[in-house]
């Protein structure tokens, strides 16, 4: 059904409701998922019409694929049945019958799209982005990857969190408004990450987008930086000089770390919000600004309030749409996600072929507390790719810090000083093993792995304890046979 040509997803953001696949055939199930995996797609399947119908109704989905000859109901009973329960809902009709008459006939009922089998890879992915975006509201159809000009900003959002989903969904829903957004969280959750996702989904994704670290601001030029100076104004103003807020035109102005912003520079901030205009300094008359603010603090500014350190003014000005990141312990779903997606990223990077993560090093991520956040967890995999010689990242390449004690790992699961990550791998496997009763089944679901890995694990001991013992034997045969020979 489809070309089997190997296709690199150019979404930016992959933050999107699963995908669901109705079809009878195993065969297109598994082909449709496969390419929409790809793609940087989740997906969920259904064999039929009714059980189609049932996951509508417990689940978001972004987008349904339906064949137009379904059991127990045909595709176009399943379109006007989707379109009931979520008018929102788009829904691509595929058929290997297409005709023009067909074609009308499920726009008409709604569809977004129709796809004629055979079809390319190319052609789904089109069609699905097309739709997606289509309902979505989002402008950035209107523009390629390739297209000049256009420069995306930041990395990718990973998340399969649904309250993750949740508050993207309400960042997209105000990024057309030129409404200020207050973005908190803890350090490396991805605030700059979500300011660049707003702006790509604002009204004008093209126009400039100007961060500003307000922590990295000199005092003594902070407001220079911030709205600019006229010619003479000060000592060193030899020319004009154009502020932070006037380069972003109508785009984007993002002040990072606003918490550490002086007060005096706060109050004269709070009049460019209000006043919708600056002075530049030396200046003789206000410039009207068009620009957006979108204000990223790492501390809760409530509490910078309590403590005199902001202005409480400012604070309300500045949290008209307030969107808060949770740690990464919160989202421990995401883990295996984003561990997978910085293992590709990594070994692209520095020409490497590792394949995967080892179980119980997988484990051993997910049970991480992360103060760090995602930007401690991709550092964490960038040095076990550059210093691991295998295929496999192992927990020995992890290097994790298990200093302190874990609240995942069980009370009286001591860490003595001087373990190593593969001593400590090895007696969780045998103390759960113990408390099992030796039960290999159970022990394995316990760990989070395989059996099949348990085994290997398992042999892997055996045969490091038995090289010791081996050349121990070899070292006493030699000199026995010495002793002889004198």
């Amino acid at each position: 059904m489809l070309n089997r040509k190997y296709w690199k997803a150019e979404l930016i953001l992959t933050d999107l409701s699963p995908i669901l696949i109705v079809d009878d055939q195993l065969g297109n199930r598994k082909e449709l998922t496969q390419s929409l995996n790809r793609f940087g797609f989740p997906v969920e399947s259904a064999c039929d019409g009714l059980q189609a119908l049932d996951k509508v109704r417990s689940t978001k989905y972004s987008l349904v694929i339906a064949n137009e000859q379904t059991p127990k109901m045909e595709g176009g009973d399943v379109l006007q049945s989707v379109k009931k329960i979520s008018p929102q809902i788009p829904v691509i009709v595929i058929t290997a019958n297409g005709t023009v008459h067909n074609a009308v006939a499920a726009m008409h009922a709604g569809a977004s799209d129709y796809l004629l089998k055979p079809f390319s890879t190319e052609t789904l992915e089109k069609t699905v982005k097309k739709a997606i975006r289509l309902s979505n509201g989002n402008e950035l159809s209107r523009y390629s990857r390739k297209s000049p000009g256009y420069q995306p900003i930041g990395r990718e959002i990973i998340t399969r969190n649904r309250k993750f989903q949740d508050m993207l969904s309400r960042a997209r829903s105000v990024a057309p408004s030129t409404a200020t957004v207050l973005i908190q969280g803890e350090s490396g959750t991805g605030k700059e990450l979500l300011a660049a996702y707003i702006h790509h989904h604002s009204r004008d994704p093209q126009a400039p987008y100007v961060a500003v670290n307000c922590a990295a601001l000199p005092d003594t030029l902070a407001e220079s930086e911030l709205f600019g100076h006229e010619k003479g104004s000060f000592t060193g103003a030899i020319g004009r000089k154009i502020g932070k807020f006037e380069l972003a035109k109508q785009g984007t102005v993002v002040l990072d770390e606003i918490s550490e912003m002086p007060l005096p520079l706060q109050a004269k901030l709070l009049r460019v919000l209000q006043e919708k205009e600056i002075d530049r300094i030396g200046g003789c008359h206000p410039v009207p600004i068009y620009a957006r603010v979108i204000a990223i603090s790492n501390v809760v500014l409530r509490n910078a309030v309590t403590e005199g350190r902001f202005r409480e003014d400012l604070y309300y000005r500045i949290n008209v749409i307030p969107l808060t990141l949770p740690p990464l312990r919160e989202r421990k779903e995401d883990i295996e996600l984003l561990a997978g997606h910085f293992l590709k990223k990594h070994c692209l990077a520095n020409h490497k072929t590792i394949t995967k993560i080892d179980d119980i090093a997988l484990k051993m991520l997910i049970n991480y507390s992360w103060k760090g956040n995602i930007r401690e967890l991709e550092n964490t995999i960038e040095r076990a790719v550059l210093i691991s010689v295998g295929r496999i990242i192992l927990p020995e390449h992890l290097l994790l810090d298990l200093s302190e004690h874990d609240p995942e790992l069980p009370a009286n699961f001591s860490v003595n000083p001087g373990y190593t990550v593969r001593e400590m791998e090895k007696k969780l496997i045998f103390r759960t093993l113990k408390d099992v009763n030796d039960n290999r089944t159970n022990a394995a679901e316990l760990l989070g792995i395989s059996i099949r890995t348990l085994r290997n694990k398992l042999r892997e001991y055996r045969e490091a304890d038995r090289a010791p013992i081996a050349k121990s034997t070899e070292k006493r045969v030699g000199t026995d046979i010495a002793a002889n020979n004198l």
